[in-house]
Parts: structure tokens; sequence; C-alpha cells
């Protein structure tokens, strides 16, 4: 016996990955329903061997489905999750709508799986932010170790992350510069993006962080510990899929680069490649259509009494999307519904 899963948003990048993820790896369902809006009504999208047509989300009726992965921001989520968690369908949410909300477990299964049960206060569990999602990761097998006192971390972020006119805009943009006569000005982004680097994510904020830098400290202190100190600059890259993060992390306890490199390979969710030698280290390219968070360039630094330097690259549609909603349907199915 399986579940009935409802995938809202499922025209989009991140709902067909989704679908293909549930797939792929075989998670147990009886049922699927895809939704879409209105304008996107009819649209057919595929489920492993299946091919579904999506319907109204508008007009749905959740009774008597088992969980729904949303993917549709956070304006329309305000409207609908609630609806499908007051009908027993356990939402869980992509956008950056509940992620805050002390009441709503925000969950990376890797590090702390134990929130999951914190989800029946409202019927729904958030989904973090892609940047968080990879580092978090990585910091937490580290942390249990030496306890991290401070990270500073700065992000290349692909333009995926956002949606599929940012794709357009950077691919267009990339033939423009070979194409004299053609101009291709910037719509998604304030500048252009091909061939350039924008150091601006989201909204700016008061303090002159962006709304990213600050859901990269917040979600982080609600993940992993409220103690951990987090300054980020988050930085869009032409790069199509693939986030990548440096990080810089203090510890109260000194940990040695051997020690780090030994943790992190036995670490769920980790892949280790690091070679100090000519592409020994992996970059977005090489990550794209990988379940792992991949883990480069572990390295000492001098400059403290007790740091580290990482490299962190993960397929942000994946690992920091599609891929942990489904994980957290399976966490959810193994400690809580359990079903199939």
């Amino acid at each position: 016996m399986g579940y009935r899963v409802v995938i809202a948003g499922a025209t989009g990048n991140v709902g067909r990955e989704m679908l293909n993820i549930l797939a792929e790896r075989q998670f147990p369902v009886d049922e699927v329903a895809v939704l879409a809006s209105r304008k996107s009504l009819g649209t057919e999208v595929t489920f492993g061997d299946k091919t579904l047509t999506t319907q109204d989300l508008d007009t749905f009726d959740f009774t008597g489905w088992d969980m729904a992965l949303f993917a549709i921001g956070s304006d329309a989520t305000k409207k609908y999750a609630p609806k499908a968690a007051a009908a027993g369908c356990v939402v869980i949410d992509n956008s950056s709508l509940y992620r805050y909300d002390p009441d709503i477990p925000l969950i990376v299964p890797e590090v702390n799986p134990e929130a999951v049960h914190g989800y029946s206060k409202k019927n729904i569990i958030a989904n973090p932010n892609c940047s968080t999602a990879q580092m978090v990761v990585a910091l937490k097998p580290l942390h249990d170790r030496a306890k991290i006192k401070r990270v500073i971390v700065s992000t290349y972020q692909s333009v995926s992350g956002s949606g599929k006119e940012a794709i357009d805009e950077l691919w267009d943009q990339t033939k423009a510069v070979y194409n004299p006569t053609q101009d291709v000005p910037p719509k998604v982004y304030p500048k252009q993006i091909a061939f350039n680097v924008i150091p601006h994510i989201d909204v700016f904020m008061e303090d002159g962080s962006t709304k990213e830098e600050w859901k990269m400290v917040a979600e982080t202190k609600k993940i992993v510990d409220p103690a951990i100190k987090v300054t980020a600059t988050c930085v869009r890259v032409p790069v199509f899929v693939g986030h990548s993060e440096a990080l810089n992390v203090e510890f109260e306890d000194h940990l040695d680069e051997d020690e780090a490199r030994d943790i992190l390979r036995e670490a769920p969710g980790i892949m280790v490649i690091d070679k100090r030698e000519d592409g020994g280290y992996v970059t977005p390219v090489e990550c794209v259509g990988d379940y792992a968070t991949f883990i480069s360039r572990i390295r000492q630094d001098s400059t403290i009494d007790n740091g580290l330097n990482l490299w962190c690259v993960s397929d942000n549609l994946r690992k920091g999307a599609a891929l942990n909603a489904v994980q957290i349907a399976e966490l959810l199915g193994r400690e809580v519904l359990k079903k199939g």
C-alpha cells in the first residue's frame, strides 16, 4: 500500500524534477496528481513511464491525499497550502513562506530528521533555501565533532535558481555577445549576467545585506544551531545549473583537515572529491543530475586557531529543491505515516 501524492506546480523546473526524483527513487506511490495554474491547465508531464495531465490547482480537493509537494511560490502557497493542510494532506513546501514560522519544521533530512515530528502543529513542513541546504549538509557532521562558532560563506549561484526566464536570459545574452546586431537587455537580473557576476540575489535589506544572505543566516540557525554565527555574500554567476560555495568555518575545538575529510566521507549525502592536483575537485558542470553534495579543497585556515576552508558544490534543482522535498516525503513516510 503506497501513498497518494500531489505535486503542485508540476509544469515548472522544480515540479518536473520532483516527479523525476519520485520515479527514480521508486517512492511508494499508489496515485499521483499533478496540479498547475489555469494558464498551464491540461499540460502533460512525465512520471517514470507514465504521462500525467495537469489538473486545476484552484478547484482540486486535497481530501484523502497523504502529502502534497508544493513548488508554486509564496503567494500561491499562502492561498492553497492551508487548504491542503486542513483537508489532512501534509504539505511539503519549497517556497520561503513558512521557513521562519516557529511552528513549522524546516528540514534537511541528513541534518535534522527529528524535526519531522513537529509537522502536526500545522500539517506543513518547509524546505530550505537551495544555498542553505547544501551548506548545512556539509556543516552538520563537522559541527557534531568540533562545534562551529562562525561561518563565512561566499556563494556562486547558478541562474536556474531564478527559473526558466533566467536560463533563457543567460543563453540569449551569451549568443548576443557574438552577434553585434543582437541586443538582449537584462530583464530578470538588474545587470547583464552573461560573462559577468552579480553580487545581488533577492531584495536589499536595511543593513545592506540581501534577502538571500539573510535567509542563509536565519535558516542555518534554525536547522543546525542558533548559536552559530553566519555571514554570507551571495553572488549570481553565468552557470546554468549548480550552486557553488566557498566556506570558511571556525570551530570551538581544533579539527585537523585529515579528520575533517574522513568525517565528511562518512557523512550522509556527501561525496568528497579532494585531490591536490589539476582537476582534483568538483565544479558545477560535474554535479548536474547528481544527488550528492560534493566537497573539495578541504584545508586548514592558518589565520585563526581552529579554522577550515571548504569548497561545496551541488545541483540546486535537486538537493537545493526537489530532492530535499522528496527526502522529506520519504522521512515523513518512514517516521510518521508508515505506509508503503
